[in-house]
């Protein structure tokens, strides 16, 4: 069996120590800080465990959408970076271990899992059938279930392909990509609606899903990126990208800055303007002292600050650039989740303190020890498949 031209073999599994030094370092400290965040302050630490789960699990599925896409379009120009890709979704069987805590502290973070909250508010009984312990435990195990299975399917065919060069794989990958797409949208919408938006039960919109599908996969672009563009400048990378490679990570980068600012405003600005109760005490507590400043600064970081820093072709193709934009996206997220949950323990104004920190160290920490794992086990580009060729000679 042949390996492709301009792949080198010795670099296929061969990413630097200093990631998984770096991501044992970040998860250790991580767990002791969340440890200590529940030993002073339970309700307080639940609350930054739930911004975990939707951060790591928001890249982890991510990272498997990002997959899902290259099959279903056929794309080559991604071939040689869909590992990377891969590697952040294999954070997704982990992440039953985030959610098992919560299923034990749902009384703790979830207002409606008390008895009394349907007889206070009898508008509510409409949701009460949706809206109990029961159903939210068996959605949340199907949902990560479902997202399980879809990555073991896709992800072992691709790497079998290493093996075999049979290209009868990418075909199924196709056909499993096709239907993972609907599974996807709606097990994210069933996972934002629980985790997210139920913590204000009485609040609803129709996009919300989108919102956070926005954020997620861009959170994932701008991991993968980071890694890969790291890699591919110091020569660590198994093949050489070009500039038109980067471009087309900047571009999506890009792409989804904008959708993200565009689904926000038009969330907004719709309940803003219908001005109904039910819709607009979401926004009220983001609106008011030190949680407005929030809000400003979120629309500022993850926004406007990027957008100018991506909005010209040159800046798309410009390695340090996209290193240093992707940092600050993944930071921005992180503030994005902090903006979703933490209004909600406290919405007389913000709080920062062990827990916050336990949540981004953790986070970040969970990420790149499991993805450093998986890297230094299997090929870092996919050296079966039959588009890898074209993939390395891609032009614009």
């Amino acid at each position: 069996m042949t390996t492709p031209q301009n792949v080198d073999t010795n670099k296929l599994k061969n990413l630097p120590h200093s990631y998984a030094r770096t991501g044992w370092v970040l998860l250790t400290i991580g767990i002791v800080l969340t440890v200590l965040s529940f030993a002073f302050n339970p309700k307080h630490a639940s609350f930054g465990l739930i911004m975990t789960l939707t951060y790591v699990g928001g890249v982890g599925i991510g990272g498997l959408f990002w997959v899902g896409v290259e099959y279903v379009s056929s794309a080559v120009w991604s071939t040689a970076m869909r590992r990377p890709f891969e590697f952040l979704a294999s954070v997704i069987p982990y992440l039953i271990l985030l959610a098992l805590p919560l299923l034990f502290k749902m009384r703790t973070v979830f207002e409606w899992t008390h008895l009394n909250y349907f007889k206070d508010d009898p508008a509510m009984i409409v949701k009460a059938p949706y809206l109990n312990v029961p159903f939210f435990v068996v959605r949340t195990v199907v949902v990560l279930a479902v997202w399980a299975l879809f990555y073991f399917l896709i992800v072992k065919n691709s790497r079998r392909q290493d093996e075999t060069r049979d290209q009868s794989l990418t075909t199924r990958n196709i056909k499993l990509s096709a239907g993972f797409m609907p599974v996807f949208a709606v097990t994210l919408t069933i996972f934002s609606i629980d985790w997210l938006m139920s913590l204000t039960p009485s609040w609803f919109s129709t996009i919300f899903a989108v919102y956070v599908f926005a954020g997620s996969v861009l959170a994932a672009m701008a991991f993968a990126t980071i890694i890969i563009v790291l890699l591919n400048e110091k020569g660590q990378f198994p093949v050489k990208l070009s500039r038109d490679h980067y471009y087309n990570l900047g571009a999506f980068l890009f792409a989804f800055i904008v959708f993200w600012a565009y689904i926000g405003f038009s969330q907004f600005i719709l309940q803003w303007y219908g001005n109904l109760r039910e819709e607009t005490m979401y926004y009220i507590p983001r609106m008011h002292g030190s949680w407005a400043v929030v809000s400003v600064a979120l629309a500022l970081v993850e926004f406007v600050i990027p957008f100018f820093m991506l909005v010209t072709k040159p800046a798309k193709m410009d390695p340090k650039r996209l290193v240093f934009v992707s940092v600050w996206l993944l930071f921005a997220h992180a503030l994005d989740i902090y903006w979703m949950v933490m209004p909600v323990y406290s919405s007389g104004g913000t709080v920062f303190g062990i827990t916050e920190l336990a949540f981004l160290v953790l986070s970040i920490g969970i990420i790149l020890t499991v993805f450093s794992t998986t890297a230094r086990r299997n090929n870092m580009v996919p050296v079966g498949d039959p588009k890898l060729q074209r993939g390395l000679e891609f032009h614009l």
